[in-house]
């Protein structure tokens, strides 16, 4: 088992914290915009109109689009029990999905300026690190909330979003120690990392190599792709020369281009140790779409996220029969649920009085685990804890999880995984 240490962070409301220990990133690099307005700035008023508007940002083309389905699932599935049990403010909830595309695109930019237009008083998205990025500004700047189900660049953590930005994902100081920890549990001293370039590629290598080497191993190759190249062949050959023992594969949906290219330099996953992370720990298969069979057995991976539980998996499936991933179908509920009981714990809409009362719906009150059995505590008078499918939730002072779960898998012969172990740390500020 895999102990892991205390977390600890910098905040954005702190000079300074002592950092002891972090899906998902963009599909192309950006650069992380600045916000020109000072910290103490209020977001311009955005007035609630007594519907509870759930807007979505979520991948349905681009290069993390096996990560929407359980995403927009995990939406759909909450927006139904919520209405189910009486809605907010005396209203059913409405929801609008959107494309977030990926950063090679302008459809994220588009799909704000629609949710903004139809007053949508929170927006779950984006799945992209870059992507949230790109929006985060417009989006806060008007007032709403932005809430991701999996965003994991430490970024966020002190970037200025006037209070509105929220997340169910932990950030990548966590998944990267927990995976550091993993390969040098596994008997692997020397790792190759192969990286995507963007905010999300880049941070989780730098986390994975300062646990690497914080455990006395050593990093001999890592290597920054362009996602978009059309051969990754120099990429694999620079990790070949440092002869690695482990190989750290951290990337999206051009994985599929670059485990073939391992195979064909002898960097198989029977020679050489795999690992791969939440944005490419898909269930591949042995299909015209997935890879021959046997090409990952034995190959491991690390994903945010308690265990998802076969009950909760049936009730996603109720919502998209078609789901074959899972992957922050949890985070995606979890953070539409706790928005409505925010919005009923204010008796507003509106998404500063929504961003106001996350953190008390989430923590130091009665312990209940569905919006109906919450939402009764709150119209009793009472204070409530909401304990969400991915896990314990309660935010810290930068919106981000205090407390998260990194799950392991392990893929077999089929080229599907399979969980094999959870670790649990805190995140303190």
């Amino acid at each position: 088992m895999i102990r892991i240490a205390p977390l600890g962070r910098v905040l954005a409301v702190a000079a300074a914290a002592s950092l002891a220990l972090t899906a998902c990133g963009g599909g192309e690099e950006t650069a992380a915009p600045t916000s020109s307005a000072p910290a103490s700035s209020a977001p311009a008023a955005a007035k609630g109109d007594g519907v509870l508007t759930v807007g979505t940002l979520l991948p349905q083309t681009g290069s993390l689009a096996f990560l929407g389905p359980p995403e927009f699932a995990g939406v759909k599935l909450a927006v139904q029990e919520i209405n189910a049990a009486g809605g907010v403010l005396g209203k059913p909830a409405v929801e609008i999905d959107t494309d977030s595309g990926d950063t090679s695109t302008n459809i994220a930019s588009q799909s704000v300026d629609k949710l903004l237009q139809q007053k949508a008083d929170v927006v779950v998205g984006a799945a992209s690190s870059s992507v949230s990025l790109s929006v985060i500004d417009k989006i806060t700047g008007a007032g709403v909330v932005q809430f991701s189900p999996a965003n994991t660049s430490d970024q966020f953590t002190t970037y200025n979003d006037k209070g509105l930005y929220f997340r169910t994902a932990p950030p990548d100081v966590l998944q990267g120690r927990v995976l550091g920890d993993l390969i040098l549990a596994d008997g692997s001293d020397s790792v190759g990392i192969l990286a995507l370039q963007d905010a999300y590629g880049t941070g989780l290598a730098d986390n994975v190599q300062k646990a690497v080497e914080g455990g006395g191993g050593q990093v001999v190759s890592k290597v920054i792709y362009d996602p978009k190249a059309a051969d990754y062949s120099a990429d694999v050959a620079k990790i070949k020369e440092a002869n690695p023992k482990a190989i750290a594969l951290i990337g999206f949906d051009e994985t599929k281009k670059i485990v073939p290219e391992l195979v064909k330099q002898g960097l198989t996953a029977d020679k050489v140790k795999w690992y791969f992370v939440d944005g490419n720990l898909s269930n591949y298969g042995t299909g015209k779409d997935g890879f021959p069979k046997g090409t990952l057995d034995g190959a491991k991976g690390t994903q945010p996220g308690a265990e998802v539980s076969d009950d909760f998996k049936a009730k996603l499936m109720t919502a998209d029969p078609s789901l074959k991933d899972f992957n922050y179908g949890p985070e995606s509920y979890d953070a539409t649920i706790l928005t409505a009981l925010a919005a009923t714990a204010a008796k507003s809409d509106a998404g500063a009085d929504i961003a106001a009362k996350l953190t008390e719906v989430s923590s130091g009150g009665e312990k209940c685990t569905d919006f109906k059995s919450c939402a009764d505590l709150l119209a009793a008078g009472k204070d409530i804890d909401y304990d969400g499918v991915s896990g314990p939730i309660e935010f810290n002072a930068a919106g981000d999880p205090a407390e998260a779960t990194i799950g392991i898998y392990q893929y077999g012969a089929d080229n599907t995984n399979k969980n094999i172990a959870f670790n649990t740390g805190k995140i303190d500020g």
